[in-house]
């Protein structure tokens, strides 16, 4: 366990629930696919004849069968693939993640740890014990790391629980996520470089 003291313009921001939602709605709107999509009357596969006369019948008055009113006919006005991203203001991006560090600051869900030792090679067995000496192996974890490190993501990979991050791809979703924020000590100078003011 490390004795540092949290910085209060990054972990003692007021928090105001409207941000945090901003930031985790455009976050989720980036990741969306948007791959849906539906047939219009021009693409569906019918002939484009005219079903019946148009007078004389006593039918109403109809054109192709791929019309949208039929079953089997096209989509009117159906999803078609597009792309969900929108601008969210980096400054708006800065103080969510400003907020949500400081939400759990205030809850008390931050521990700071000198260092995640697992050793040279990827091991589960021992990310659980490192959960277990910090008395969270049972609760959502959220741990950041100065930078990628591959034996501490494969350690922590097949924990359901865990999500491990490196500074740079710390954000507002996963923070929120996590019920408890595991720091290591070289990794808050980051944060604090990457969000001061």
């Amino acid at each position: 366990m490390s004795d540092l003291q949290l910085r209060e313009d990054i972990f003692g921001v007021e928090v105001k629930k409207h941000v945090l939602w901003e930031a985790v709605k455009w976050q989720l709107a980036a990741r969306r696919q948007g791959t849906h999509s539906t047939k219009t009357r021009a693409e569906v596969n019918y002939s484009g004849r005219k079903i019946l006369p148009q007078k004389g019948t006593g039918n109403a008055r109809h054109g192709e069968r791929g019309a949208p009113i039929f079953v089997g006919g096209g989509v009117a006005h159906g999803p078609k693939p597009r792309d969900y991203y929108y601008t969210l203001p980096k400054k708006v991006r800065k103080l969510a993640l400003r907020m949500a560090l400081s939400s759990k600051a205030k809850e008390g869900k931050v521990l700071l740890v000198d260092k995640v030792e697992i050793g040279e090679v990827p091991k589960t067995k021992k990310a659980v014990e490192f959960l277990k000496t910090h008395n969270v192996a049972d609760q959502k974890v959220l741990l950041i790391v100065p930078q990628k490190d591959e034996v501490v993501i494969k350690s922590f990979r097949n924990i359901p629980t865990a999500k491990v991050l490196p500074v740079d791809g710390l954000n507002v979703y996963d923070i929120l996520w996590a019920d408890w924020l595991i720091i290591d000590k070289m990794a808050l100078g980051k944060i604090y470089e990457r969000l001061a003011p």
